[in-house]
Formats: structure tokens, sequence, C-alpha cells
């Protein structure tokens, strides 16, 4: 094996985790138009983990995973409640004042501590070189829970996420599904912001679905062409950042947005592509 095939192994192989469940959560976060509330919920998981580092924890161990899920279930109430077709006030508002808050205050912590500007890049581009054959097992293992029980209620979440209306006529609770869809949402997020940090988890939920939603309105045909956009791109930036001795995130989450532009230009040209809605 080459020196990059064994420096890049066990990160491609989190990225792939990362690119599976992302892809698909992403497509109903596109759908409910809510689209920062992965950014929002990664950074309350990250001011979680501030606060735990705060208290003496590990920044990698369990004690901030467990505060960091706890902040996270807490704004999986937040917006479960804040989703209402009667508030006056759009829940998209309530959503970047969660992220605007948590950020802030993250950022007020680590300021009284030492190298706080350090551990702050940590929480935003994370660190997959870094990444080890035990946390990819356990965040696999993780996923796949999450996964099968997204199969399972495939019905009530598809149902609230695409048609919300037709949803609460059949008799579905939307504020209880809505929570149970960001309580597991954001149980993915906490582990994901702990191994890839908080922009490129948002790259990897957001672009792959903005990405398919060019080219097809079919739920198994933007899940394919999410999974191998993130695939592609996962290997293109890390092969790009270990060539050019770039960070890591920061180069996929540039690749990220080269490919969506790329695409974008792809489809206008072609012609190709789902009709605008």
């Amino acid at each position: 094996m080459s020196d990059a095939a064994v420096l890049l192994l066990w990160p491609f192989l989190a990225s792939l985790v990362l690119t599976g469940i992302h892809a698909y959560l992403g497509l109903h976060v596109v759908e409910r138009g809510v689209i920062f509330v992965d950014l929002s919920l990664a950074q309350v998981a990250a001011l979680g983990a501030t606060i735990a580092f705060l208290f003496g924890c590990d920044l990698h161990g369990r004690g901030a995973y467990f505060f960091s899920l706890v902040f996270t279930l807490i704004g999986a109430g937040i917006f479960s409640l804040s989703r209402s077709k009667r508030s006056r006030v759009p829940q998209e508002a309530f959503i970047g004042i969660v992220y605007a808050v948590s950020a802030a205050a993250a950022i007020l912590i680590m300021d009284r501590l030492p190298e706080g500007a350090e551990h702050i890049k940590h929480l935003m581009v994370g660190n997959l070189l870094a990444v080890t054959p035990a946390e990819v097992g356990k965040t696999a293992a993780l996923y796949a829970v999450v996964g099968l029980a997204h199969w399972f209620w495939r019905e009530p979440f598809l149902a609230i996420s695409t048609d919300p209306t037709g949803a609460a006529a059949k008799g579905y609770n939307l504020r209880q599904w809505d929570f149970l869809f960001y309580a597991s949402f954001g149980l993915v997020v906490t582990s994901s912001v702990a191994v890839a940090g908080v922009l490129l988890v948002f790259s990897y939920l957001i672009v792959p679905s903005v990405t398919a939603m060019l080219f097809s309105d079919r739920i198994g045909v933007r899940l394919a062409i999410g999974w191998t956009m993130g695939l592609a791109v996962s290997a293109v930036g890390m092969l790009a950042s270990y060539r050019f001795d770039a960070p890591t995130g920061a180069t996929i989450i540039c690749t990220f947005g080269a490919a969506l532009a790329l695409m974008a230009a792809l489809r206008a040209l072609s012609g190709l592509g789902a009709p605008a809605r």
C-alpha cells in the first residue's frame, strides 16, 4: 500500500459512513425547507462539547459526547415545538437564533480557555485524518440503527417532510413525529460533529441533496445521486488535501462547492433534470 492509501484509508471509510446517512437525512431537511437546521444542531452539539471541556472533560471523550447529545436533544425539542402553521414567526428564524446564540456562547467559553482558538477550529472543520478504526466502527453501527428506524417508520417521516397537511389529515401527530425525527437527526449530528466538525457535516447533508434535486424528483434516484456525489467528492477532496498538504475538512468542503457548481452548470447547459418547483 502507498503512503497515501495507508493515511487516507480510515478517513475515507469514515466519509462513506457520513455520506450514507447524511445524503438520506438531507432529503428530509431540503423537503422541509429547514436548510440550516443541521448547521444549528451541529453548533448546539459543539456548544455541549465546549461546556464539557470547560468542566475538564476530554473534548473527544465520552463526557463531551453525552454533553453534546443532551444539548442536541434540547435543540430537537425546540425545533419540533417551533413548527406551526399558525405561528407568525417562521421556523427558520428559531433555527437561526439557536445557531447564533450557540456559536456566540461557544466563543465566549473558548475565549477563557487555553488554546481556545484551536479548539474552535477543530469543532468547525474537524480532523478526519485522526479518525480511528474504532470510531468508524461505532459510528457506522449507530448510523445503521438510525437508518433501520427511519426505514421502519419511513411512511410517517416521508409524509411529514413532503406533505405535512396530508400527514395531519391521516392522523399523524406532527409534533410527536417531528421530535422523533429531530432527535434521531440530532443523534447523528452529535456523532458526526465529533468526527468531522460543524461545516463538513453541513456539507455532507445539504450539498448532495441539493445537487440530486436538480436532476430528479424521485426519492430513489436522488439518493443514488447523493451517495455517488458524496463518494466522489470525498475521494477527490482527500487526495487533493494530501497532494497539496491542505486541511482535509476544508478541502472537502470546497470540493463540494465546486462539484455543486459544476453539476448546476451541466444541468443548465444540457436541459436535463427535474422541473422547477
